[in-house]
């Protein structure tokens, strides 16, 4: 059997605005990007996926598209483009493109017609706005002069379009298109539950990201991803989708990968899981049983990366804890996906000016909510300089880099095999000598009860999220180890890959 190359793929994920700038300007582009590849190579990752950089009034920071076919000035051109998707090819690297088909900016030129009073049935209008609340903060409708409200989930720059139209369906297949045809190898789609909602648009009393509630997952949907699939099909070299659902339900989240419609889906629950050896034991149980092409995420641009949020529950036992939790991660079956910034132990940014601040979550609230550019600040490639080599020239960032980012950077912990840069390369330098010979399935093992032993064949992966060390399972030799183990005890806060045979 012929395993496609998504499967077991370790997946980076590049926030453009924020990876590397070659222009000066302060904030990173697609030029940036293609410098920086065989740094990516030298990581160890299969592929890279590209937070949108299409024409956008940034109101969202570019998930809100003006033109689903060019690339905005900020980022470079098409060109450029071509180019990054050439060069990471010769890499070796795949390249996954964002899609957002929930929304448009308002300043595409549909909605600008239906400002015009043309064409609105491409969006959500109504006469009456219902009760539904922006997931932003504050009501989802914003009125016309004309006295028409428009739904928004997200931003008011970000009008929903209208499903239930066939143009927007041939639309998005162009568009697809479009970028298949310059070569790209995957998309990942945003809010990939939403682009349909229950008819009549009914008020609600839970806007959670349930399965099938009148906003979220409703089954239309499915529809939509058996058509991307079979044009994706069309192409050679096994073109991949993965979706971002959010839902409550693993049994949910499987619908959308049915060998009809999407490649993947994206696993919060691993994600959202305490630092705990039953909360990831029950995870990955429910997971291998109900999803059939398991992924494994960690930390992404909308979140508050995972060093704090385990340094949250347990004050200096972040970046162990982190550590660990990837190694966890790579050993299970599945594909992996890493946001930038995690190979450098990047904490969480939590004391950005709030004049600094641009996300639309911190603006909507009034600043009541954080938001989430304290994980979206640009990464520190040196030691020194104005931005710790992110910008040429002594140009500033886009958002402002704290004091310690020196020490964490790509220069500072290059070549030092205590840093956490070094242990992600000898990770994924390992699991890349594994991954096809061992098996898609795990074996429990037995292990105190705030530990996890499992193998696959002839890999043993172990973690101890307990108070106290516990003693290793039988082995041959240790492969890698999140931290130092203390003789055949296994240290909390620490996982170790183990060989047998």
């Amino acid at each position: 059997m012929v395993i496609p190359w998504w499967r077991d793929a370790v997946v980076y994920e590049i926030y453009v605005r924020s990876f590397a700038d070659a222009s000066g300007d302060g904030v990173g582009d697609l030029a940036g990007i293609r410098q920086r590849l065989p740094y990516l190579r030298e990581l160890g990752v299969d592929a890279i996926w590209l937070t949108p950089f299409y024409p956008s009034p940034m109101a969202d920071g570019g998930y809100d598209v003006a033109d689903y076919r060019d690339v905005d000035p900020l980022f470079g051109s098409l060109a450029d483009f071509e180019e990054l998707v050439a060069e990471a090819h010769a890499h070796e690297l795949k390249v996954l493109v964002d899609v957002v088909p929930n929304h448009s900016s308002a300043e595409h030129p549909w909605f600008q017609a239906a400002l015009r009073g043309e064409g609105r049935d491409r969006y959500l209008f109504r006469d009456e706005p219902n009760n539904w609340q922006s997931t932003f903060s504050g009501p989802a409708w914003t009125r016309l002069p004309d006295g028409q409200w428009y739904l928004h989930l997200f931003a008011p720059g970000q009008p929903d379009l209208n499903w239930r139209n066939p143009e927007v369906h041939d639309e998005f297949l162009d568009v697809l298109r479009f970028w298949l045809d310059r070569g790209v190898d995957g998309f990942r789609i945003d809010v990939a539950m939403g682009l349909y909602k229950e008819e009549g648009l009914p008020d609600v009393k839970d806007q959670s990201f349930k399965a099938a509630s009148p906003i979220w997952g409703r089954p239309e949907v499915h529809d939509v991803y058996r058509a991307w699939r079979k044009l994706l099909d069309e192409y050679p070299g096994e073109r991949m989708a993965v979706g971002e659902v959010w839902t409550d339900d693993l049994a949910d989240l499987a619908l959308y990968v049915r060998p009809d419609e999407l490649h993947q889906s994206f696993n919060f629950a691993w994600l959202q899981a305490p630092w705990s050896a039953t909360a990831f034991r029950k995870v990955i149980d429910d997971t291998l049983a109900t999803v059939p092409f398991a992924t494994w995420v960690l930390s992404n641009h909308d979140v508050v990366r995972h060093r704090t949020r385990y340094e949250a529950t347990e004050p200096g036992l972040g970046l162990a804890r982190a550590k660990a939790a990837l190694l966890a991660m790579l050993a299970l079956p599945g594909s992996a996906y890493l946001y930038q910034g995690e190979e450098l132990g990047l904490p969480e940014v939590l004391d950005l000016p709030a004049e600094a601040r641009q996300d639309p979550v911190f603006l909507q609230s009034d600043g009541t909510l954080p938001g989430r550019d304290g994980c979206r600040v640009p990464l520190p490639w040196s030691s020194g300089g104005a931005s710790h080599g992110f910008s040429p020239d002594g140009a500033r960032p886009w958002l402002p880099q704290p004091p310690d980012f020196a020490a964490l950077s790509v220069e500072a912990q290059t070549g030092d095999p205590a840093s956490t840069l070094e242990f992600y390369r000898r990770a994924l330098a390992c699991r890349r000598e594994l991954v096809g010979s061992i098996p898609y399935t795990i074996e429990w093992l037995d292990s105190a009860p705030d530990a996890l032993f499992f193998t696959r064949g002839p890999l043993t992966c172990a973690i101890n999220c307990g108070v106290e060390p516990v003693r290793l399972p039988p082995h041959d030799r240790a492969l890698i180890a999140s931290g130092p183990l203390e003789g055949e005890m296994l240290p909390t806060d620490t996982a170790v890959w183990l060989r047998t045979g």
